[in-house]
């Protein structure tokens, strides 16, 4: 571990910053507050980084200890020209709680993402339960369409031909896709409206000049960090799990929900909003979530074991 010192692009996000070693490189992580510990984890687009947990890291830097990582190829970590996968995603979640465990008497841990980070953190879940206290999925993906994903264990919906291709005019691609209008666009397709977060925007449009910045999301356009076997992973969480979705934008297909509502470790939570209901309703979204870390039972007096 050791100070993120040289980064091209930080979140503004309240704390500090440092690189972790994981399986999947060196991680970026975001650092604030005292007491339990949250993970925050962003969510997989052409402009992401942790700026999309802001509100949540703010907030609960007053009663958690809150890690907010930025995951490989955005943010404040590295992006190398590799195929970004989800194995490679899970590997670096994994590293993350290992380091944040570290800090905490090997306590489990309360854990959140965001969209297709959704389907990481569950697999992360699903490999190592031992590392996770409770769930908090928001907006998550793989509960769309008219049939569950029950593919093969750890098979993608890469198009490899499609990825090669991208290599060749992908960079001129992103560099369309990353003009600050059409982030605005794609931003207000996510919100369901023409009011979005503007410190978001900008900061959306800071992390995607980058050096780099193109490779990762060349991934995401390919296929290759979507899971085929994804419903069979949210299937196999035993731990308390809470999922969150808004009803407007282009967010707002959840149909396979159905086949995990009469779990009793599921709890459901639908809001009057776009995809990123913590932007737009604070204060009942922290309620919601709130709940269900008290339901999980975590002791509000839990404190690291050693200094951050």
């Amino acid at each position: 571990m050791e100070p993120a010192d040289r980064i091209a692009f930080r979140p503004h996000l309240s704390g500090s910053t440092v690189l972790i070693d994981t399986a999947a490189g060196p991680v970026a992580v975001h650092t604030a507050g005292s007491g339990p510990p949250l993970l925050l984890v962003h969510s997989v687009n052409a402009a992401a980084s942790a700026a999309e947990v802001r509100p949540l890291h703010e907030h609960y830097a007053a009663t958690h200890t809150v890690f907010s990582p930025d995951l490989p190829g955005y943010g404040a970590t590295a992006r190398p020209d590799r195929l970004y996968t989800p194995r490679l995603m899970t590997d670096a979640l994994h590293g993350v709680a290992r380091h944040i465990r570290s800090q905490f008497a090997n306590q489990a841990i309360d854990a959140l993402a965001l969209s297709l980070s959704c389907e990481f953190l569950a697999r992360a879940a699903s490999e190592s339960p031992d590392d996770y206290r409770s769930l908090a999925l928001v907006s998550p993906t793989g509960l769309s369409g008219s049939r569950p994903r029950r593919g093969p264990t750890g098979s993608t919906a890469a198009m490899p031909r499609l990825h090669r291709a991208l290599k060749w005019f992908g960079p001129g691609l992103f560099a369309l896709l990353t003009r600050p209008q059409v982030i605005r666009f794609f931003l207000r397709k996510t919100w369901g409206g023409p009011t979005i977060d503007q410190q978001m925007f900008e900061e959306a449009v800071a992390t995607a000049r980058v050096s780099g910045a193109e490779h990762a999301p060349l991934s995401f356009l390919s296929g290759a960090l979507f899971s085929k076997d994804i419903f069979s992973i949210y299937e196999s969480l035993s731990l308390p799990v809470w999922m969150c979705h808004g009803v407007r934008g282009d967010f707002t297909d959840y149909r396979q929900k159905a086949m995990l509502e009469g779990r009793p470790n599921w709890q459901m939570k639908v809001f009057p909003t776009g995809a990123l209901p913590h932007f737009e309703c604070p204060n009942e979204f922290c309620a919601a979530l709130d709940r269900h870390l008290g339901a999980s039972g975590m002791p509000a007096t839990a404190q690291p074991s050693q200094a951050q």
